[in-house]
């Protein structure tokens, strides 16, 4: 029997049915059996899933330069902390890492880099990827993001928030999950204060038999990564979508396993062997950065924030290794993949949120000016 289901049943045995987050952040993050926990095999082409940075290195590079111009508009400060919530194996740390060491030398004099990793596995394969730059002190590591405090800092968290547990509320309540006959079984309670006020400030009433996610959790994270932070910049990338998008009917009930590149609507199958999300509702993440003083830009996708960035020099970031025109053909269709619609280009959405800087210089950033770079 799997281990995390037997786990599971006990507590509910225990304590009497489970919120939903709380069977999420079991599945996810149990120090034993947790999906996240086991192994760091479920990143890239075999495991399950893969980020933007298992697609090429041309993804760290652009964000570097990208954090290059924030650190310029910040005022090129002596030390900047850049903080990456869930860094996963530490692929994107260390391209970003190894050309700025490149190509902005200035700004990675001046940078730190911290990554928030609670997981074991993860942590142990970061240390092994990184062993360079944290040896040298330009990389620590935390487990949580108070840790990572400091001012200037730029927070970054790509295909973070969409991992982390969501309560899920009908018209019946506040799902639970109890445990019968070796089955894992949904009961309804009423719902929560707090789970009806995200929903009259940030989302919608759940319609006949809708589900909507109520991701407090998200909240209390975001609020504690930005609350002591007085100047800097906080760039989300994630699945995500607006309270208009709902009204307009649309992402309710986003909640989804994955396993091998297949996404099912089961998240009670095989607990701690499949990876559970649930799209991220960026109007309430927009809020909880509000709460501490920062101001968010338009969402965008990740094409649009991409194309800013690699506009002004055609992508010379992508292709400077390339030697035939066998890789250059290759890079372009990795780079292809990551932003166009039939890849990952519009399936993903940017937050960008700044505090202590002006609007006017903020938008200035490449990355939120795409289509406006000068013609010749």
């Amino acid at each position: 029997m799997n281990e995390l289901r037997r786990k599971i049943e006990r507590e509910i045995s225990e304590r009497g049915p489970i919120p939903f987050s709380r069977y999420m952040e079991m599945c996810l993050y149990d120090a034993e059996f947790g999906y996240y926990s086991r192994n760091a095999a479920q990143f890239g082409k075999a495991g399950d899933f893969y980020t933007s940075s298992d697609v090429h290195a041309v993804f760290g590079r652009l964000m570097a330069r990208q954090f290059d111009e924030m650190w310029r508009v910040l005022g090129c400060p002596d030390s900047i902390r850049l903080v990456e919530l869930g860094p996963g194996r530490g692929l994107f740390a260390q391209d970003v890492l190894d050309w700025s060491e490149k190509k902005f030398p200035e700004f990675f004099r001046a940078m730190k880099y911290v990554l928030v990793e609670r997981s074991p596995a993860l942590r142990a394969r970061i240390e092994h990827t990184l062993k360079r730059h944290i040896e040298s002190g330009k990389v620590m590591l935390a487990k949580d993001a108070a840790e990572a405090g400091g001012s200037p800092t730029i927070i970054f968290a790509n295909e973070f928030f969409d991992a982390l547990p969501v309560e899920i509320v009908s018209s019946q309540g506040s799902l639970r999950i109890d445990s019968r006959d070796g089955r894992f079984i949904e009961t309804w309670v009423p719902a929560s204060s707090a789970e009806l006020e995200f929903l009259d400030r940030h989302s919608v009433q759940p319609e006949g038999d809708e589900r909507i996610e109520v991701p407090l959790a998200m909240q209390q994270c975001v609020e504690a990564a930005l609350r002591a932070i007085q100047c800097g910049f906080f760039v989300a990338i994630d699945y995500g979508y607006t309270r208009e998008e709902q009204l307009a009917g649309r992402h309710r009930g986003t909640v989804k396993a994955i396993r091998q590149h297949s996404v099912s609507g089961n998240p009670y199958e095989a607990p701690g062997e499949q990876d559970i999300t649930a799209d991220v509702n960026l109007t309430a993440l927009a809020a909880a950065a509000a709460k501490h003083g920062w101001r968010a830009e338009k969402v965008i996708t990740q094409s649009q924030f991409l194309m800013g960035i690699g506009e002004a020099n055609q992508f010379a970031d992508a292709f400077e290794d390339c030697r035939l025109p066998q890789e250059r053909a290759k890079v372009a269709l990795q780079l292809k993949y990551l932003v166009t619609p039939a890849g990952m280009g519009e399936s993903f959405h940017l937050l960008v949120a700044s505090k202590g800087v002006e609007q006017t210089r903020v938008a200035t950033l490449a990355g939120l000016c795409f289509g406006n770079i000068p013609r010749t």
